[in-house]
């Protein structure tokens, strides 16, 4: 069987605003109807993303992310009253979190919605949010994944009922038992330091490999893993982030996937991605208008910042100039560029028969165990997919028809 879950991220471009029927982000209203509806589709899990600090752009506060959104924990316990079978998952940091803290309220979340609660395990990596937190601080790349490790292990030895005494660089923590427990375990992260890490201690991993051939390469790649770590190959099980849009007929639904990246890059955000690359405030620009005629700063991207991909962290000039000869060949307008140049999770684009038959495809090949949704309009694309989708995966027999179990780690039918 095939598992579903949906991400509803904290923060970035994905959940369109501007559609006529959007519902609020921050409207516990919201978070309740759609765990509810998810139940109704049979799903695995509501992945909650979270954010611990709005986000900026060349130092000034970026105003088109999400802010008043309540701490994930607390949300997720008031929709265990108000589910009864979906697994919760809360994102939670572990570069500035207290790692007896955090499992402590790990394991109240799982206590209160007996046994559906699940840790998706990131480190993040900006400066800002560092300094939103009284040690501050910023941790390079390797480094928050060494942390990550003694977090996760201090927190499994917790739940144990074993009391710690670790005391590192990193990490400094003597701590009792609390409340016994075990949730399940997400990581997000597709380095080699956060494969590692899910190779070690996860039960399901958030990978951005959603390409068919992507998603073969790293199936194996992290099976290899699993076994030098000496467990099962079907220890972990792997949902790539992955885009829907569903229309009537192929022709609707390239045309509402059209309109949704287009509303996803919108005129400022846009310009906030160039200025970045620039280094320099642009929002005198048209963003339907050409790319700025004004030559960047000599700084590269500064790799605290956060905001870009590694490999996009040097050599900036040399790229702002493949940017200026893509537009001038093919007539592109700022907003056009970006939406050429910037990555999105893959996107799975169709009727709902055409791609429950290619979903079919990666099930056979155990490409993946199943996918967490990102979705781009709410209401509208969890009930898409729960009414639409759903049914034409439960026909092929790559579905549930019903919940065999009543906690997380029985929904995805963990060893």
């Amino acid at each position: 069987m095939l598992h579903l879950g949906l991400f509803f991220a904290g923060v970035g471009p994905q959940l369109i605003w501007s559609a006529p029927d959007f519902a609020p982000h921050t409207h516990i209203d919201t978070f309740v109807r759609t765990a509810q509806t998810l139940e109704r589709g049979l799903f695995d899990a509501f992945f909650l993303g979270d954010g611990l600090r709005v986000r900026e752009n060349r130092g000034r506060i970026h105003d088109l992310d999400v802010a008043g959104r309540p701490d994930a924990i607390t949300q997720l316990a008031a929709l265990a009253a108000e589910t009864g079978k979906i697994g919760l998952v809360a994102t939670q940091n572990t570069t500035y979190n207290y790692p007896a803290d955090l499992a402590r309220r790990l394991a109240s979340l799982d206590a209160i919605s007996g046994g559906r609660a699940g840790w998706n395990i990131v480190t993040t990596d900006n400066a800002w949010t560092g300094e939103n937190f009284r040690h501050g601080g910023w941790l390079p790349h390797e480094r928050r994944y060494e942390r990550a490790r003694a977090f996760v292990e201090t927190a499994q030895a917790l739940w144990a009922g074993e009391s710690v005494d670790r005391h590192t660089d990193l990490i400094n923590v003597t701590a009792p038992p609390t409340v016994p427990a075990r949730p399940v375990l997400f990581q997000a992260g597709d380095s080699a330091g956060g494969r590692d890490l899910a190779a070690r201690h996860a039960d399901v991993v958030f990978s951005a490999n959603t390409d068919f051939d992507k998603a073969i390469g790293y199936a194996e790649d992290l099976r290899r893993r699993l076994a030098a770590h000496g467990r099962r190959p079907d220890a972990v099980r792997i949902l790539p982030g992955a885009q829907v849009i569903l229309g009537d007929t192929p022709e609707e639904a390239r045309e509402k996937a059209a309109w949704i990246r287009r509303e996803q890059t919108n005129g400022p955000r846009a310009l906030a991605f160039l200025e970045q690359y620039w280094g320099k405030d642009l929002s005198g620009f048209d963003p339907d208008g050409p790319l700025p005629d004004i030559e960047p700063s000599d700084s590269e991207l500064d790799p605290s910042r956060g905001t870009i991909a590694i490999e996009h962290r040097t050599g900036k000039r040399e790229r702002i100039a493949g940017w200026r000869r893509l537009a001038a060949d093919r007539g592109l307008s700022i907003r056009e560029l970006v939406i050429e140049v910037t990555p999105q999770h893959s996107t799975f684009v169709g009727t709902p028969g055409r791609i429950a038959e290619e979903w079919a495809r990666y099930d056979e090949a155990r490409a993946v165990d199943g996918f967490n949704i990102l979705p781009q309009l709410l209401p509208g694309t969890v009930e898409d997919i729960v009414d639409k989708l759903v049914p034409e995966l439960q026909e092929r027999g790559l579905y549930r028809t019903a919940y065999t179990g009543s906690t997380l780690r029985e929904h995805l039918d963990l060893p």
